[in-house]
């Protein structure tokens, strides 16, 4: 089981540590519900250095990066970000990623549960012209998340966050540390996602400093359940939930990243057959009636019909109400479309919604 370099911070903060992609990480510290108020009204910490993040060099660096993932790369300059995602030729989603435009460089930022999945599809593809490099084991990755976020770290770095745009990155030190700091995140909230060379001292300093500047908005660290409710009310796709190899971006609500006029990339013909039949289901969000609130693959009926399966589901802190995420036959994908959930072996009613859940 992996270590992440900010374990023995975790221990001493009191974390509840679970197994989570091969690494023990951090569930929980004063409760799910308390972490995600504190980074909806606040800032919080998070500690996701399980993510995988690939180098890709070469001087075929950025034709490679177009061929294989969907957005389109030669629209990226330096110093910015795109989300994206990578398809099987059949159409469905190896993973969905961040792609940095390092200059020399491209760093993929992929999800923990996929690095080898993820580089051994990336090199099965490779040219003579691209150098691919794993740099996951060496590379920490810290996200603090919130309203007060800009003003927790303006305390601990000369970075021009001020006018750092989102969805890019700039290179700066933050408590005497070098890091990349991008205008990054998964919460819907102000954020910063800061990466740094993997070592256990320096990166614990870093968190340490970075606790003590938000102590005045009462910074708190938070784990992993606290990241899903927090992305789930942004209505944002969780791998291996919501989208998978069995889905495509199309019906997944991701057609904005997928730039089907660029020209060719893996997958594409498979979703220009899909667009010209058209799409059969939708990924859907859903508010439920009352007090139950819904799980990953309860059903999801029509009439007491079923009609598909709910892929994410849990009880909004904010809203105080259950939400859920589920693909629906396109006929019944209309907001306001009356549904019905089937929690613990009772349908409690549930209706269409737009996303996101938490319209700020």
């Amino acid at each position: 089981m992996k270590k992440t370099a900010f374990y023995d911070n975790h221990i001493a903060m009191q974390a509840k540590m679970v197994e989570f992609a091969g690494f023990m990480m951090p569930l929980q510290y004063a409760g799910i519900i308390q972490e995600h108020k504190r980074v909806r009204s606040t800032v919080g910490v998070f500690d996701v250095s399980h993510m995988g993040e690939f180098e890709v060099r070469g001087t075929g660096a950025a034709g490679f990066v177009q061929r294989m993932t969907t957005n389109d790369v030669n629209k990226l300059a330096e110093g910015r970000v795109q989300y994206s995602t990578m398809l099987y030729d059949h159409g469905g989603i190896v993973d969905d990623l961040l792609v940095y435009h390092l200059g020399e460089s491209f760093m993929l930022v992929v999800n923990a549960a996929n690095i080898e999945k993820d580089f051994a599809w990336l090199k099965e593809h490779v040219s003579p012209d691209v150098e691919l490099i794993d740099k996951s084991d060496e590379t920490s990755l810290l996200a603090v998340q919130g309203p007060r976020s800009k003003d927790t770290l303006k305390k601990l770095t000369d970075a021009p966050l001020d006018d750092l745009a989102y969805y890019h990155w700039v290179y700066a030190k933050i408590a005497g540390v070098e890091v990349l700091i991008s205008r990054t995140g998964y919460t819907g909230e102000l954020g910063y996602e800061i990466y740094m060379l993997a070592d256990p001292v320096s990166n614990g300093k870093l968190l340490d400093a970075i606790m003590e500047a938000g102590k005045e908005f009462d910074i708190e660290p938070a784990g992993l359940g606290a990241r899903d409710t927090l992305r789930l009310e942004m209505g944002y796709c969780l791998y291996g939930n919501d989208i998978d190899e069995t889905t495509n971006p199309l019906e997944a609500g991701l057609g904005w990243i997928t730039k089907l006029k660029k020209g060719e990339f893996t997958g594409r013909e498979a979703l220009l057959k899909v667009k010209e039949e058209g799409v059969r289901r939708r990924l859907v969000g859903m508010v439920v009636d009352g007090k139950a609130f819904p799980r990953h693959g309860y059903e999801i009926t029509v009439e007491g019909k079923p009609v598909g399966k709910v892929t994410s589901g849990t009880f909004s802190p904010i809203l105080e109400k259950g939400i859920a995420l589920g693909y629906v036959p396109v006929d019944f994908a209309a907001e306001g479309t009356a549904l019905g959930i089937v929690v613990r072996g009772k349908t409690v009613s549930a209706r269409v919604v737009k996303l996101p859940f938490l319209q700020k």
